[in-house]
């Protein structure tokens, strides 16, 4: 059985972020010519997260690079079916900007001019219907003091018709996944800072850091998320029921023993 997730039909808004952790020793104390550290260091975790349900969409761990940018935007891309999103957020990295051009874009074959000279080659463009926004955050002695955003693909008008259907606030901002980043440090020692609790090892931080931020879209009722019941009593409710995925908070136990691949048989 694929899992139903994988596809969430329910998904209208995305916000890309960055949450850093370390392996081993930080970045600072690594000897990158010495085989010794090519496993510790920097560890990132790359995140499309849905605001509107505080899903976790799409998760890639590893150096903050160009190619784990691209790779964070294509998976998200494949896990929502390729539907283009009403509202697409992030902080200002700019590698964002190139891989949402690169994976939702459009090859454009340019007409023959009949003009003499090497004719234009095939390129892709951004379709009308791609909006996205960063946040740009002014600081003073290390405070945020004023938050701007602005419009990298689409308009403003598109920007402000989608914050108005969404409930995700008035503006662009990438609060929600920020305050899950606390979430996920509160839940995962590994990523406490200033601690002695840090990973020692790449794969078991990564082991662990899919274990915390999947499991939480099932097993973790979010207060914000909760509603009145018949009976006037709160009744929990996860990322995973917001957003149609199940009806239920689900237990370690249930969430751990579901198959993620159906066998297929003779008889199935």
């Amino acid at each position: 059985m694929t899992s139903c997730w994988l596809f969430p039909p329910q998904t209208r808004a995305v916000e890309f972020d960055e949450q850093w952790s370390f392996v081993g020793k930080k970045e600072k104390n690594c000897d990158r010519d010495n085989p010794d550290d090519a496993r510790q260091g920097d560890c990132w975790d790359h995140l499309a997260f849905d605001p509107e349900h505080r899903l976790v969409v799409s998760l890639v761990c590893g150096r903050r690079t160009e190619d784990l940018t691209f790779v964070l935007v294509a998976d998200f891309y494949e896990r929502t079916g390729g539907r283009v999103m009403d509202l697409i957020m992030s902080d200002e990295y700019q590698i964002y900007a190139s891989a949402i051009a690169e994976i939702y874009g459009e090859e454009v074959v340019p007409e023959r001019t009949g003009r003499p000279g090497r004719p234009r080659g095939p390129y892709q463009e951004v379709p009308e219907n791609v909006t996205y926004a960063t946040v740009h955050k002014t600081r003073d002695n290390g405070r945020v003091v004023a938050v701007e955003e602005r419009v990298v693909y689409g308009t403003a008008e598109a920007v402000a018709a989608a914050l108005e259907s969404l409930d995700i606030g008035e503006k662009v901002n990438t609060a929600h996944q920020e305050r899950f980043h606390g979430t996920d440090r509160n839940r995962n020692a590994r990523k406490v800072r200033k601690a002695y609790t840090f990973s020692k090892d790449w794969e078991v931080h990564e082991a662990v850091t899919r274990f915390v931020r999947y499991s939480y879209n099932f097993c973790w009722p979010v207060r914000t998320l909760r509603i009145r019941g018949t009976d006037g009593a709160w009744e929990p409710r996860t990322p995973a029921m917001t957003a149609g995925l199940t009806d239920h908070v689900w237990s370690l136990h249930e969430w751990l023993t579901l198959p993620a691949v159906k066998t297929i048989t003779e008889d199935s």
